[in-house]
C-alpha cells in the first residue's frame, strides 16, 4: 500500500536516487526515555529500524548504506548499555549470516574491531568472507569507529608503506590516501542523514562527507520509517551540487 503511495505522488526520482547514503542512528535512549522505558528498549527498537531502513534501501535501489552503530566515544556509556549494543550487534549479524546467500547483500565493518568481543570478531570475518561471493547492494556497518581516528589510521599505514618502499612519500594524493581508510573502494556518500534532531555530524566519516549532502530531521530514530527516507531523497534530489564549481 505505501510503496503504490509513494510511485503515484512521484516523491522522488528513480533514476536520481542517492548511490550511497549514511546514517547516524541517534536518538534511541530518548526514544525509550519518553516511553518510560529502559534505554535497551530504545536500541532493540532501533535496530528494528534499521532492519526495515537496510531492506528498502535494497528494494528501492540504493547501492550503499553506511550507519554509525557504535562510536569510539560510545565506550563511555554505562557498561550495561554497551553490552546491550554489542549483543544486538552480535544478533544482528547473526540473522545476517543466515540471510545474506538469499539476500545477496555484501556487508563490512568499519572500525578498530580489535576490542570487541571473540564472538564479534568471528561473526565480522564471517560476514565479510561471506560478502566477497556476492555483488550488488553494500551495508557498512561502523563499529568502535570515529573519523579522526580513520583518518590517524590511515596516515600512519601510509607511512609504513612508505618506510617499507611500498608507497612513494611526497606524491600522495586523495585519491591514493583515500585506498587507506576502511571505506576503500566505497563511493563517497551523496547523502547523510542525521535523526534526532542533533545538527552535528560527532565524527562520522570526516574524510568522506567532505561534499556530501547533509539532512536532519527531529525525528528519533526508531520512528524513522520509509516514508521519513523519501523525504530525505527528495530533499537531496532537490539540492544543486556543484562540488565548489558553477553552473554554466
Amino acid at each position: 500500500m505505501f510503496r503504490f503511495f509513494r510511485k503515484k505522488t512521484k516523491v522522488w526520482e528513480p533514476d536520481r536516487l542517492p548511490r550511497h547514503v549514511a546514517i547516524i542512528m541517534d536518538g534511541n535512549g530518548r526514544w525509550a526515555q519518553r516511553r518510560v522505558l529502559p534505554r535497551s528498549a530504545g536500541h532493540s527498537a532501533g535496530a528494528e529500524t534499521f532492519r526495515r531502513i537496510a531492506t528498502y534501501c535494497k528494494d528501492i535501489g540504493i547501492e550503499y548504506l553506511t550507519v554509525y552503530a557504535f562510536s569510539t566515544e560510545n565506550w563511555k556509556r554505562p557498561d550495561d548499555e554497551i553490552e546491550t549494543l554489542m549483543g544486538l550487534l552480535e544478533k544482528y549479524l547473526s540473522e545476517a549470516l543466515e540471510k545474506m546467500e538469499r539476500d545477496k547483500v555484501k556487508m563490512k565493518v568499519f572500525g578498530d574491531v580489535s576490542v570487541l568481543s571473540q564472538r564479534l570478531r568471528e561473526l565480522i570475518a564471517q560476514t565479510e568472507e561471506l560478502s566477497k561471493k556476492f555483488e550488488g547492494v553494500q551495508v557498512n556497518i561502523c563499529i568502535n569507529y570515529g573519523g579522526r581516528d580513520e583518518i590517524l589510521r590511515a596516515a600512519e599505514n601510509y607511512a609504513i608503506d612508505v618506510a617499507k618502499g611500498n608507497a612513494a612519500g611526497g606524491q600522495l594524493t586523495q585519491e591514493s590516501f583515500s585506498e587507506y581508510m576502511y571505506s576503500q573502494g566505497i563511493p563517497d556518500p551523496d547523502l547523510v542523514i542525521r535523526p534526532s534532531g542533533e545538527m552535528r555530524l560527532s565524527n562520522f566519516l570526516i574524510w568522506q562527507i567532505a561534499y556530501s549532502e547533509l539532512y536532519f530531521t527531529d525525528v528519533l530514530w526508531p520512528d524513522f520509517n520509509e516514508p521519513e527516507l523519501d523525504r530525505a531523497i527528495k530533499s537531496y534530489q532537490n539540492r544543486d551540487r556543484r562540488y565548489g564549481g558553477i553552473r554554466s
